[in-house]
């Protein structure tokens, strides 16, 4: 594994390195913020005692809110990427800021302090040459243990499209990479490790009392200013000069191959710009909100999961409602589907081939009898679907005996290991030839169609008309056994989506320049 790991990160260095970089300009500004306007609180609720308990005990529930459970409440404010995820790793950051500050300012001897007031010193002496010096060490305590846990904690910043080192977790998950997984987690548990020992070397600094040694440490806190300044401006201004075209995937495997179609495609024949947000967690419920506000153009979706979940119409969707669907997203949403791909990535159903070899089960119908007797696992959304769990039990009368919650890159690890016995699966899985399961037939036909196609903006589209002419190129180039193959190559292969993507596209005479699109 190690041998494999230090492969990847050599071979995928700059993907690394981008990331890094990422990580960090999340994690610095967050951690800006909290110091300024944490250490601002800390002050002020040591200064006014009486207001210490309220704040301290508001601090305290938003830090007991679970990350997850933060980012959802915020991505209807603040919509997805960097900016949710920094106000996310703020509100955390708050709590061991301001309560390092207010313990520090507090616990100074007040002898101290009366000694100060009889000798005239004025409030803000007294805050500022006596109280806040003397509080120094355990206010840096404080900042050493917010800035290890905000590094750390920026790991989940990927599931709502955010960039930093959680990609590569995230992706290592759900492309079934392991070695990408462990890269991606070590190198933040080095970045957290690097920032606490330069703390430390700061607090040792702080800490001499020479002349000498006060005019390094005000030299060396210009510079740290001015290099968080320089972050923070960059990440703020946009640095393209190209219009971008922003692309918003699913985390599943398939979807990183279309966004990497997509992107080798409109960006070798047209003049734009395209950036992917890979992986964007909820999918669906996130990436769909997100168009509407403009902070996504293109996304693949699938003609079932827009019928039920984005225009919330109930009962069996089929492939000839789909001008009705067409119509409603033009009207409603003012978005198009173009470009549909051809396959059909619909829901099916396995059970561990053990089970069904004793039992006999062949069909849906067959696993009502022994539906007490098992574990039935699938990805978050699909126990909120109304084509999901609940509509798929009360159809076929199942009655599983446990459920789990799981990510789609898991499920198939979980099976395997005898962890569950049935799980919802997509027909061009590729991971599914390989496994111990039984695919079980839908003798009731429950499961609707889910054609594959592009929804763009009409505004994008109006603007760029030359994307409309680009994503047309894909229309029905992919059958179901096409895209279970390149599932394959990605998730047992442990091939690259962009280089399964320029496969697939030179395959179709659509490459123009090959390795030139790196």
């Amino acid at each position: 594994m190690i041998k494999e790991m230090w492969t990847l990160l050599i071979d995928k260095k700059e993907f690394f390195f981008n990331l890094l970089l990422e990580h960090i300009e999340i994690s610095l500004l967050a951690i800006f913020i909290a110091i300024i306007f944490g250490g601002t609180v800390g002050i002020l609720i040591s200064e006014y005692e009486k207001s210490s308990k309220p704040t301290l005990g508001v601090i305290n529930f938003l830090y007991t809110i679970p990350s997850i459970s933060m980012l959802g409440f915020l991505i209807p404010f603040s919509g997805v990427g960097n900016a949710t995820a920094v106000i996310a790793l703020t509100i955390y950051a708050l709590l061991p800021m301001v309560r390092s500050t207010h313990t520090g300012i507090t616990n100074i001897d007040k002898n101290i302090l009366e000694a100060a007031k009889g000798m005239g010193s004025t409030k803000l002496q007294i805050l500022f040459k006596i109280k806040l010096p003397l509080a120094m060490p355990v206010i840096l305590s404080g900042i050493r243990n917010m800035v290890t846990m905000t590094i750390a904690l920026g790991g989940i910043a990927s599931f709502i499209g955010a960039g930093g080192l959680g990609v590569a977790i995230y992706r290592g998950i759900t492309t079934n990479n392991t070695a990408m997984t462990m890269v991606g987690s070590l190198l933040i548990a080095i970045l957290a490790l690097v920032f606490d020992f330069i703390l430390g070397f700061i607090e040792k600094r702080i800490s001499k009392r020479s002349v000498k040694a006060k005019k390094t440490n005000k030299i060396m806190g210009i510079v740290a200013i001015i290099l968080v300044a320089v972050i923070t401006i960059v990440s703020i201004v946009p640095s393209s000069k190209k219009e971008t075209i922003h692309i918003a995937t699913k985390p599943m495997t398939e979807q990183y191959i279309l966004g990497e179609i997509m992107d080798i495609l409109i960006e070798q024949d047209t003049d734009l710009n395209v950036e992917i947000t890979q992986g964007v967690g909820g999918g669906t419920s996130n990436i769909e909100p997100a168009m509407e506000k403009g902070e996504f153009d293109i996304y693949p979706e699938y003609t079932g999961t827009a019928w039920n979940m984005v225009l919330k119409k109930e009962g069996l969707y089929t492939e000839d409602l789909f001008p009705t669907l067409e119509k409603q997203y033009n009207g409603k949403l003012k978005m198009s589907w173009v470009g549909m791909y051809g396959f059909n990535n619909t829901y099916g159903l396995v059970v561990r081939k053990e089970i069904a070899d004793k039992y006999n089960i062949k069909t849906y119908s067959d696993l009502k009898a022994i539906s007490n007797k098992l574990t039935f696992g699938a990805e978050y959304d699909f126990f909120e679907r109304e084509d999901g769990y609940d509509a798929l039990c009360k159809t076929y009368g199942f009655n599983f005996n446990k459920t789990m919650d799981m990510d789609i890159g898991l499920k198939y690890q979980a099976i395997n290991q005898g962890k569950i016995d049935v799980m919802v699966i997509f027909t061009t899985d590729g991971q599914l030839s390989v496994s111990d399961v039984t695919v079980l037939k839908d003798d009731k036909n429950f499961y609707p169609s889910y054609l594959c196609g592009n929804v763009v903006r009409n505004e994008v589209i109006e603007n760029h008309p030359e994307i409309k002419d680009e994503l047309e190129k894909l229309t029905n180039t992919i059958t179901d056994s096409d895209m279970a193959k390149m599932n394959y190559e990605v998730e047992t292969n442990k091939k690259e989506p962009r280089d399964v993507a320029k496969d697939f596209l030179s395959n179709k005479g659509l490459l123009k320049w090959g390795a030139k699109n790196e």
